[in-house]
């Protein structure tokens, strides 16, 4: 689903950039977060969660580079995408930016249109990734559904088999006790089985609350892998 309004976070120790990215960006009605220093622009990473954040390189204490691997490492913006914004443009300084976790490089000064267009760009992975990511969830629920009702089935049709035993057994005259121990026990084994499968359901709903997910064997996944150069290549 596509937001009407997307929160972009712009961290430059100048405040003149800040302040026209922020007018540049705001006719684009994008909402801006400004910050001015490393430290800053994480913080309000974490506690504001931009929709794309817009990084300089070169800024004093903290530069572009330490702040942006910090962010892809951290579990609460690890999936925000993150583009460069710098004069430093040599492959070398691309391939820095690269290796610690940017979706994207631009020039200073940057040419308006190409600024928009690789933050659509950037946008439009993320959104495309999460919806790869609902997709690869639905498919392990899907998974797991089909596996726990097999898993379940087995000791659920010996229990019923073994209830009508016993059934039969204590409309008899005479009642054999061992008959009945033995129903019992299959019972018993029954739903140990029930009770193990549904622990590992359990298991996998704190997981996932945790964020992750518990794979199931043989689920075919939704690769995100190569949606940034399709992106980019559009």
């Amino acid at each position: 689903m596509v937001k009407d309004t997307y929160k972009i976070l712009v961290i430059d120790d100048r405040p003149d950039n800040v302040y026209y990215l922020q007018s540049r960006l705001q006719q684009e009605n994008f909402f801006v977060i400004p910050a001015f220093s490393g430290p800053e622009g994480i913080e309000k990473a974490k506690t504001q969660q931009p929709d794309l954040i817009l990084l300089d390189i070169m800024m004093p204490g903290m530069n572009g580079y330490e702040v942006c691997k910090i962010l892809t490492n951290t579990e609460e913006t690890k999936d925000i995408p993150i583009i460069l914004v710098t004069a430093k443009v040599d492959s070398q300084d691309v391939a820095e930016g690269l290796k610690v976790g940017a979706f994207d490089y631009i020039k200073k000064p940057f040419d308006k249109i190409e600024l928009v267009a690789r933050i659509n760009s950037a946008l439009r992975y993320s959104e495309m990734k999460k919806k790869s990511i609902q997709q690869e969830k639905y498919q392990i629920f899907e998974a797991t559904v089909f596996t726990t009702n097999h898993e379940i089935k087995q000791p659920l049709t010996i229990m019923s088999l073994a209830i009508n035993a016993i059934k039969r057994e204590l409309q008899k005259d005479t009642i054999d006790k061992k008959v009945i121990l033995d129903k019992v026990q299959y019972i018993e084994e029954g739903i140990k089985k029930i009770t193990t499968v549904l622990n590992k359901l359990n298991a996998i709903k704190q997981t996932e609350s945790k964020g992750g997910y518990e794979k199931e064997k043989d689920v075919k996944m939704v690769s995100v892998e190569d949606l940034k150069k399709e992106i980019l290549n559009d």
